[in-house]
């Protein structure tokens, strides 16, 4: 039912979602990208059911789980609270969730917040790697009113050559917000 009503919200909005979690892939980060607008979290939700990405968790900040009816709610969401001040434990943390369950999905997004970040937040990419896991490229382009997966991507170790060919990935995916995105090379809107 909810899958239903995650449809009607995309199709009376205007938005269509692309791209599918190849079904062999049990274990995997999702990275979202661009994150500049409070709406990527209604609309993720929505297109993450779309994509097959259903019973994935999302990191957000500790902050947002202090009230107990909005903790609960994005817990209801599959949020996981984080305290981004504790970042080298974090990343130990997560790699034995991977470690410990056959079947487990995580989205992150890279740029940390929604405001103007200069540089990626690169935990992700040692979670990959410390779990032996891919990354999903999930994007959400407000100029084509679309969200999805691109492709999945296995870090080679390289994190300069292979952040460089994530970015590459995104720099035609444009956030609601230009002005606040990390990647410098992104095509703006009117």
């Amino acid at each position: 039912m909810l899958k239903l009503f995650y449809k009607f919200f995309l199709w009376i909005t205007g938005w269509k979602t692309t791209g599918k979690l190849p079904p062999e892939i049990k274990k995997y980060i999702v990275l979202v990208v661009p994150h500049t607008s409070n709406w990527d979290f209604p609309l993720g939700i929505c297109g993450r059911h779309l994509v097959g990405l259903s019973n994935t968790k999302v990191l957000m900040k500790k902050e947002l789980f202090t009230n107990p009816v909005l903790g609960s709610f994005f817990k209801s969401f599959g949020g996981v609270p984080v305290d981004r001040s504790k970042t080298s434990s974090l990343v130990d943390q997560i790699a034995k969730n991977f470690e410990d369950n056959d079947d487990f999905g995580l989205i992150i997004t890279p740029e940390g917040t929604r405001s103007y970040r200069k540089k990626w937040k690169t935990g992700f990419y040692y979670i990959a790697q410390k779990a032996n896991i891919p990354l999903v490229l999930g994007f959400i382009d407000y100029k084509k009113k679309e969200l999805g997966i691109g492709y999945v991507f296995y870090p080679t170790g390289d994190i300069e050559a292979d952040l460089a060919e994530i970015k590459e990935f995104y720099k035609t995916k444009i956030p609601k917000h230009p002005e606040k995105s990390s990647l410098d090379h992104i095509i703006p809107t009117e």
